[in-house]
């Protein structure tokens, strides 16, 4: 079997596994089991905690390979794993790429951490409200000039913060590079998982996407990635740009 087959079989075994109901919903009972768990805390990257699953790493280091960004912005940074993570990606790179990370509260013991951190250099903090005009900003700035970017949106999970996230930075994706928005699977989760959030079922990333979805152009649901990974925190949340 050559490279092309083998990717041709591929393609087929994926498409069928997402036909697949029977493995869809014990996908989603993993899912909503091991968040009990609080499954994805157990996981680093180079020594800092990622807070992701291991599935969805793998499709952000699939992802970022195939796209070759010389830019990755990212809103939520929480303990620093996931901008070590697209900083080591970019290094590998070597491409000159840099990381924007922001947070409305980059804690000081995070910050010291990821500053000191070997991968630091390709990373960029941004302190302040994602969706502030000023923290908007800087973010373009700090990418200006830049010819492949990649936006992950993983910060407050209500509809209407994603839904605004969803407008203001979807421009800086530029064409064939993606959007990604995590914690889509709130959906899908026992409402029990987070009774003391602001977010819950009908209010939250999987609603601002479809709504997000609706207006737009420029960007298509990528639903094999979901389909290979079959667990996933992120069920319709990986937007390829399909338009300039």
């Amino acid at each position: 079997m050559n490279d092309r087959e083998f990717d041709e079989r591929n393609r087929k075994m994926i498409a069928e596994m997402g036909d697949d109901r029977a493995l869809h919903e014990l996908a989603n009972k993993f899912v909503a089991h091991s968040a009990r768990r609080e499954y994805s805390y157990h996981f680093r990257w180079l020594g800092r905690p990622i807070i992701q699953y291991p599935q969805d790493i793998v499709a952000m280091q699939e992802l970022i390979w195939s796209v070759q960004p010389d830019a990755i912005v990212e809103t939520g940074i929480a303990r620093g794993g996931s901008l070590i993570f697209y900083a080591s990606m970019l290094h590998l790179l070597d491409n000159g790429g840099i990381v924007v990370g922001v947070d409305v509260d980059i804690r000081e013991h995070n910050r010291v951490a990821i500053e000191r951190h070997p991968m630091a250099r390709h990373i960029r903090m941004i302190e302040g409200s994602s969706v502030a005009p000023e923290v908007v900003a800087k973010v373009k700035a700090a990418i200006e000039g830049r010819k492949r970017v990649l936006v992950v949106l993983d910060s407050m999970h209500t509809h209407a913060h994603v839904l605004d996230e969803l407008k203001l930075y979807s421009p800086m994706v530029t064409k064939d590079s993606y959007l990604v928005v995590f914690d889509t699977c709130i959906e899908s989760l026992p409402e029990d998982l987070f009774p003391d959030r602001k977010w819950h079922h009908g209010d939250n990333p999987w609603t601002a996407v479809h709504e997000f979805m609706r207006t737009s152009k420029r960007f298509e649901i990528d639903r094999a990635i979901p389909d290979k990974l079959q667990i996933t925190v992120a069920p319709d949340g990986y937007l390829k740009c399909i338009e300039d």
